[in-house]
């Protein structure tokens, strides 16, 4: 095992003894939610996933390393801290090298999760190309990384502050399959569909793994996205979100917000204008991810 890889007792113990691990990224406690709401959720998270057969593996940078499975105590650390670098590709060997505290997205998540082994792993939604990015060129390098990283993303597809119909025209372009989990539609983070049809639909977790299995059996580089909709009960009107997301991008380019301080921004927008409710709505999504995740997770252990 490489010297800067750190696993949790947890996790070792699942890997030598052949269990599915699904990989959970640590930006979602350090920047996408208040405390102690993060913490919180972050262990509930983790205990969906074991509680459908598989072991969480929350992945952050710490002390010089690169932490595959955190403890309560570090999981509280990184809910309560401030000063977290938020960490991408670019990002990882400088915060890795200086021994700093940084939180991965979804790009550095699945760069570690490849480092450690591990194939399946679990967000709330994937970055993309945002709005206006025909004059910006602001786009996730989650997209990059799905084209170049061989793990599976378990998401409620892309955050609806983006636009969707040129992340799906990228991922094409890159020969990402966007697979929707009971759904013929990418799924709108905050909403169940879009207008934009997903490449395939899969019904159980089974295909969803024969698929995966099947990409990378015959070579092919890249992960997938395996598109989950929030569940009914939790997700928003479609003309209500909209109108709240197109208030926070006005606000957002009056304020001067730019790179990737913009996500954060309107996430933190987006929550005040609904009062609250778009932090409910992600959490029963990231729980809604982890149950299919950790589905998914199985059946791939089982045919490997």
């Amino acid at each position: 095992m490489k010297q800067y890889l750190v696993l949790s007792e947890e996790v070792r113990t699942a890997q030598e003894q052949g269990k599915p691990v699904v990989a959970l990224e640590s930006t979602i406690i350090s920047h996408g939610m208040p405390y102690p709401k993060n913490v919180e959720t972050a262990r509930e998270v983790e205990q969906v996933i074991r509680d459908h057969g598989a072991v969480p593996a929350t992945i952050a940078i710490m002390d010089g390393s690169i932490k595959i499975g955190l403890s309560d105590a570090e999981l509280e650390d990184f809910g309560q801290g401030t000063g977290i670098a938020k960490v991408s590709r670019r990002d990882l060997p400088y915060i890795v090298a200086t021994g700093k505290k940084g939180a991965t997205t979804v790009a550095a998540t699945m760069i570690c999760s490849e480092l450690a082994g591990i194939r399946t792993f679990v967000t709330g939604g994937i970055g993309g190309v945002h709005r206006g990015a025909e004059t910006t060129m602001d786009i996730s390098a989650d997209l990059e990384e799905l084209a170049r990283t061989n793990v599976a993303v378990v998401c409620a597809g892309a955050k609806s502050i983006l636009d969707l119909g040129l992340t799906m025209e990228y991922l094409e372009t890159k020969g990402v399959p966007v697979i929707g989990y009971e759904t013929d539609v990418l799924p709108a983070f905050y909403t169940r569909i879009s207008p934009f049809p997903v490449n395939f639909r899969a019904d159980a977790a089974e295909t969803v793994a024969s698929t995966l299995k099947m990409k990378w059996d015959l070579g092919l580089s890249g992960g997938a996205v395996i598109a989950n909709p929030i569940p009914k009960a939790q997700a928003m009107p479609e003309a209500e979100i909209s109108a709240v997301i197109n208030q926070a991008l006005e606000e957002a380019q009056t304020n001067g917000i730019a790179g990737k301080d913009v996500t954060p921004f309107l996430l933190s927008k987006v929550k005040e204008l609904t009062g609250g409710k778009s932090l409910d709505a992600n959490i029963a999504l990231v729980k809604h991810n982890a149950h299919v995740g950790a589905g998914i997770a199985v059946k791939l252990a089982e045919m490997e």
